[in-house]
């Protein structure tokens, strides 16, 4: 069975005019193409839509009882392009996001942006462990990933990862901290501080390749805290100074308006780098490719100069 919308559009207009001639005007055919559209789908059928007589066109039964449904699979094929016209417009969609932790720290204010722009696209986030976001990307539990780099990413043939920012780690002291009146500062400068420092994956990250005595001092910090918010208040407090990662412009505002300073280290100049993940197999809707391109030219805007804080 071949049903054309065609054909089912000229039984409608038949049947709701009662002639073929002013259904072809309607449908802008000739009368013997609307009446050979009404002929395939009959043939089509196997029954007999309309009572034909010299004077007189009417629905047969089986046609009274099957206008409805026509008219049904109609609507629904107008619904259906509506639909795909209102995802195409970005009038409507949704985007499934998958963030590590430092980037979820400043997605909330990313997200509330973009619903300023496109108010009718709903996303929905998810943060998770910076390995967690590559299985939920292949998983298909979402269109889009943000988290830092990752090692086994050789592994992963079907991920691609664009740069979204990178960024330099820093260290965060009091105005009136001695590091605080030098215009440059090496990891070597706070050897003889107080440290305090995130636990976990960030230690490993911030000591890599970096001298065995200054790897140590930071491996043996004397305060580690589970959260940024912790350790920068602490330094405001004068338990000492703090590393950190200025991933979101409210942690820098925060920084310079609580009487603390943040510095980028030098020597060697080390920086963490944020990628973009997807699954290149898959197709993105257009509201998840609005939402990748806003990400991509918000970070851009706030971090590009982020090596000169």
């Amino acid at each position: 069975m071949n049903i054309s919308i065609r054909q089912l559009n000229a039984f409608i207009k038949v049947a709701d005019s009662g002639s073929f001639t002013r259904a072809s005007e309607q449908l802008y055919l000739t009368q013997s193409a609307v009446s050979g559209l009404i002929k395939e789908l009959e043939s089509n059928l196997g029954i007999v839509l309309f009572d034909r007589t010299t004077r007189q066109l009417s629905l047969s039964v089986v046609g009274r009882h099957l206008l409805p449904q026509a008219r049904r699979v109609l609507n629904e094929m107008q619904l259906f392009e509506n639909e795909a016209s209102s995802l195409m417009s970005l009038a409507q969609g949704q985007v499934r996001l998958a963030v590590s932790q430092f980037a979820a720290s400043s997605m909330p204010a990313v997200i509330a942006q973009f619903a300023k722009e496109y108010p009718d696209i709903s996303v929905s986030l998810l943060d998770c462990s910076a390995e967690n976001v590559l299985q939920h990307i292949q998983d298909i539990e979402v269109d889009l990933g943000v988290g830092t780099e990752l090692g086994f990413m050789e592994n992963e043939d079907d991920i691609r990862a664009d740069l979204l920012y990178e960024l330099p780690f820093c260290v965060v002291m009091p105005d009136n901290h001695l590091l605080a009146q030098k215009s440059e500062l090496t990891w070597q400068d706070f050897i003889d501080n107080p440290l305090i420092t995130l636990q976990g994956p960030f230690l490993e990250q911030v000591t890599a390749e970096l001298d065995e005595t200054i790897a140590a001092h930071i491996q043996q910090a004397r305060y580690k805290v589970n959260f940024m918010s912790t350790a920068l208040e602490m330094s405001r407090q004068g338990f000492g100074i703090t590393l950190c990662l200025p991933y979101m412009p409210e942690v820098i505002d925060w920084v310079s308006a609580n009487g603390l300073q943040m510095r980028p280290l030098s020597q060697p100049i080390k920086t963490r780098r944020f990628f973009i993940y997807q699954r290149s197999s898959r197709a993105m809707s257009p509201a998840t490719i609005a939402f990748k391109q806003f990400l991509q030219t918000y970070f851009s805007n706030h971090f590009n100069d982020l090596h000169q804080v």
